[in-house]
């Protein structure tokens, strides 16, 4: 039985497995996704500059536009490249009072964005310098927060692997 405070973790785990068996099929017998890729993820700023400087300044993700948000006549829609024709894209909503960043449901928990290894060693030392608290996991994750308190992890494992593991 699990509480508010408390989990089992033996059920936690026959639950995945149910699920892995019923829905994951090996590689080889997987059909292609109907996607081609994703073209950006929007995640909302609080300061249109600041937010520019800490992507490109700080991470190296040039921007690569800003324009009106079609949705919000005054707001920015504003995009940096983070390789691999991907798009990290932000909103700024000023007047809304949109709040603080929170983990919801439905909203981000992190994003997972893949550097080559002599990079991220690179990009670890600009978080420190740039005085960003950040905590590093098993020697290729660094997890850090951006300005508006968005939870970013860098991470040196190719695309499609995870910490050895395949996953794609």
């Amino acid at each position: 039985m699990t509480t508010e405070n408390t989990r089992d973790l033996t059920a936690s785990e026959a639950e995945r497995a149910r699920i892995r068996e019923a829905y994951l099929r090996p590689a080889e017998q997987r059909p292609a996704s109907t996607a081609r890729g994703l073209h950006h993820t929007a995640l909302i700023s609080s300061d249109v500059e600041r937010t520019v400087r800490f992507y490109q300044d700080v991470l190296g993700f040039p921007l690569t536009e800003l324009i009106e948000n079609r949705d919000y006549p005054g707001s920015s829609h504003f995009f940096f490249d983070i390789g691999n024709s991907n798009l990290l894209a932000f909103f700024d909503f000023p007047g809304l009072g949109v709040g603080p960043y929170a983990e919801v449901l439905g909203g981000l928990h992190h994003m997972a964005i893949s550097v080559e290894p002599q990079r991220w060693e690179e990009l670890v030392q600009r978080l420190t310098d740039a005085g960003v608290e950040h905590e590093v996991h098993s020697g290729v994750s660094v997890y850090f927060r951006d300005p508006d308190g968005a939870r970013i992890e860098l991470i040196a494992d190719p695309l499609g692997e995870m910490y050895g593991s395949q996953v794609l």
